[in-house]
């Protein structure tokens, strides 16, 4: 059984604030720590894999530059997805049909969730994110992707509001909370010794029995919502994207992933209006 696995950072054990969990620089001074919580959060769920009878598990880091967990902390026989490159699938980069199954580890909640710990969407330049006209996050677009390739996402970890979210989205999924939000940069954390046995239990219980995969009829819609205007005026200069107003844009395929493949595009034009004018 192959198995794949997503890694975000904000929904791991531990971790309340994009102070700690960026990058290696000095904006973020707890983030040795960060990558140390998430890698235990990733390990578990590795061993649960294990358990589960996984004979090859593939672990794709996929937050920020993609470059947050080290191979040699990692359990042994794991392969690494590591670095950042504009390839179409982005979090799920590396997954196809012949996997089993997927999990997404350290995950958040969408863009405007009630107590959502650093909840955002898919990018630094979103405000909100929809899908087929149905607000989304990357909880949502990871699995659809997944779906799309025959590929069922069993189980989530994040906080409790992302946990709730993927449980909406994802019809049987397992989910395990190792925080409770109170707002976006404070919560209730668990400790690890509590997170990483039950991260573990989860994956394993989810490998023993799958739910289906998150099929998503197209075509498909996915329309952004930047945060300002000249991240708009950026996006909306690429011929595929229709701008519906001054914050945002919408661009339509016949898949999920090819809609993503083309949002991602105006995802990097947008970044470009970030300094416009400084």
């Amino acid at each position: 059984m192959k198995v794949f696995i997503s890694v975000d950072i904000e929904g791991a054990t531990g971790i309340a604030s994009f102070s700690q969990c960026g990058r290696a620089d000095s904006s973020h001074y707890d983030y040795l720590f960060a990558r140390r919580m998430l890698t235990g959060d990733v390990n578990a769920a590795i061993r649960g894999a294990w358990a589960a009878g996984a004979d090859e598990i593939v672990v794709k880091d996929a937050h920020g530059n993609c470059k947050n967990l080290l191979v040699d902390e990692l359990e042994p026989g794991t392969q690494l997805i590591s670095g950042f490159y504009p390839r179409d699938d982005y979090m799920m980069d590396g997954l196809d049909g012949s996997f089993a199954a997927a999990m997404l580890i350290g995950y958040h909640g969408m863009a405007g969730t009630l107590r959502g710990m650093m909840e955002h969407a898919l990018s630094g330049s979103i405000h909100r994110y929809w899908i087929n006209g149905q607000e989304a996050g990357e909880i949502a677009v990871s699995a659809a992707i997944a779906g799309e390739m025959g590929v069922p996402v069993v189980f989530v970890s994040s906080d409790r509001a992302g946990c709730a979210e993927a449980r909406e989205t994802i019809v049987g999924v397992e989910t395990y909370e190792t925080k409770q939000g109170y707002g976006k940069y404070m919560g209730r954390l668990k400790h690890p010794s509590e997170t990483w046995p039950a991260i573990e239990q989860g994956a394993r219980q989810a490998l023993e029995s799958l739910c289906e995969p998150l099929v998503m009829a197209g075509p498909i819609t996915m329309r952004s919502e930047f945060h300002t205007s000249n991240e708009c005026d950026m996006a909306a200069k690429l011929p595929f994207v229709k701008r519906l107003d001054a914050y945002s844009v919408e661009a339509s395929a016949a898949t999920v992933r090819e809609c993503h493949r083309l949002m991602l595009a105006a995802f990097q034009m947008a970044s470009n209006g970030r300094t416009a004018g400084d």
